[in-house]
């Protein structure tokens, strides 16, 4: 008898039906044992605790306090009411002027006011996501690749390639010297390409790094932007944590150094940018595209028509973003605010022998867990991630899922919860570790028969990279699509 499965794959395309989304790995997989069992102080206490969603939600407190200061903002106010039907009705894709102004101001401001950026230049997109297939929908064909440095953001498969049919070719980088690409990695896996006949398009790189939380200096940018001009390549940013720089060193964005770099080819220049990160509002669905290519801006614009971002966000956003006063004070609060949860977070860690990489932004941090593997390999890592998560009840994500070179790295989101839970994690990671000690201690003979691993129940498929325990959080019938009709699911959050 025919499966469902496969009769739907006739009935269906085959963009609908493969497996290019990337959700049936363990990054989407820890989303869905939260899911299943999300963490409540008081609800439910004993639930998985959220920290694989890379969410600022630190500063809601003075946007919203901006909202009642500022009625008018909003369409949907008795003050703002009046202009509802010239925001309700058809606007054109390139978005309204004043939001275009709006967004390259607070672009320009969160760089320092270094640099200026021209709104004509400015194109919408459905969050970053958006933005990201937008890009690559104008600068690569189908099988054409892009060079993207490890460890990098998971759902990048899917934003780049999944519709697109782009592919992704990872640059390798190591802890070695705290995972900064270098020229030499560049033109290591550039030459891979090619020696596989694979098309290079362009280079893609996070600054601020998801999930590093490590800024690029000056002189990294200038490598990158002479590289891809020597290759005559694309080189897109993804700038979208630019905001969350909270400690030294200060934050250089590619703007700054395409004015450096003598004879540089500005065509091959683009940035994505969102609010979802420095502002913390991923619901609204406001993407960037920032190129200093003519082409790529009038394209870009034909391709917004399928993701733009609505009437009534652009009024509001274009209002707030224009008092000075109130940006200036959220940027600056942000960034204390960042730097205060990031520093008591990782000092508990410490307390318990766990190390961290030296963050300076972002909303999350890398964690070294190497030292808690039972053995070294990629394998050792699921093995771990396993336990963490179907025992200690955190969702933090696996550093394969980041293509990672080495076993035994996670990251930690930790902006995304109140400080109560904030003390829960840690609390949980403190007996965790203390029971970890405890069986290290333990005899060889006497500990194999306690080691979790020999546990029956679980069974790890490493060449699905379906990581499943068998009666647990992860068995099929839970593999539920990140775009399944599960009400308040935080999978339907396109970007994390």
């Amino acid at each position: 008898m025919r499966s469902l499965a496969s009769e739907n794959r006739q009935l269906l395309s085959k963009i609908a039906t493969n497996d290019g989304h990337g959700e049936n790995t363990p990054y989407f997989d820890g989303w869905k044992a939260y899911d299943r069992d999300p963490f409540h102080l008081t609800k439910n206490p004993s639930g998985v605790i959220q920290m694989g969603l890379a969410e600022n939600q630190l500063c809601f407190d003075l946007i919203e306090d901006w909202i009642r200061k500022n009625p008018i903002a909003s369409i949907c106010t008795a003050e703002g009411v009046k202009d509802f039907k010239d925001v309700a009705i058809f606007q054109d894709y390139h978005g309204f002027p004043e939001f275009r102004k709006a967004i390259a101001k607070f672009m320009s401001k969160v760089r320092g006011g270094r640099v200026t950026f021209d709104p004509d230049r400015i194109v919408m997109g459905g969050g970053a996501t958006g933005a990201n297939e937008i890009v690559m929908f104008c600068l690569a064909d189908p099988g054409d690749a892009f060079l993207v440095p490890t460890p990098y953001y998971p759902a990048f498969v899917r934003d780049l390639g999944w519709r697109t049919g782009a592919q992704i070719v990872p640059v390798h980088c190591d802890s070695s010297n705290n995972f900064q690409v270098t020229k030499q990695a560049l033109e290591a896996a550039y030459e891979k390409a090619q020696n596989d006949n694979i098309n290079v398009k362009g280079l893609l790189i996070t600054n601020p790094s998801n999930p590093l939380g490590t800024t690029l200096d000056r002189q990294t940018l200038k490598t990158l932007v002479n590289f891809v001009n020597d290759k005559n390549i694309h080189l897109v940013c993804d700038e979208i944590y630019a905001a969350t720089v909270f400690d030294y060193p200060s934050y250089v964005g590619v703007t700054e150094v395409v004015e450096e770099v003598e004879n540089c080819n500005k065509d091959l220049i683009h940035i994505v940018y969102s609010l979802s990160k420095d502002m913390g509002l991923p619901g609204f669905r406001v993407g960037i595209v920032y190129s200093y290519n003519d082409a790529v801006v009038s394209c870009g614009r034909k391709m917004s028509s399928f993701g733009l971002v609505s009437s009534q966000t652009q009024r509001l956003l274009a209002s707030m973003l224009d008092d000075d006063v109130f940006v200036s004070n959220f940027l600056s609060e942000s960034s204390k605010r960042l730097k205060k949860r990031y520093e008591n977070f990782t000092k508990g860690l410490e307390e318990v022998g766990i190390t961290c990489l030296k963050s300076n932004a972002g909303l999350f941090f890398w964690m070294n867990l190497q030292r808690l593997l039972k053995e070294q390999t990629f394998e050792g890592e699921m093995a771990l991630w396993l336990v963490i998560i179907n025992e200690v009840k955190l969702n933090v994500s696996p550093g394969s899922s980041f293509q990672c070179s080495e076993p035994g790295w996670f990251r930690v989101c930790f902006a995304n919860m109140e400080e109560e839970t904030v003390n829960v994690a840690l609390e949980r990671i403190r007996s965790f570790v203390g029971k970890e000690a405890k069986q290290a201690a333990v005899p060889p003979v006497a500990k194999a028969k306690r080691n979790w691993r020999n546990n029956g129940n679980l069974r790890l498929s490493f060449n699905s990279r379906r990581h499943e325990q068998e009666g647990g959080f992860m068995s099929a019938a839970h593999m539920l699509s990140p775009h399944s009709p599960m009400p308040q699911s935080p999978l339907l959050r396109a970007r994390t």
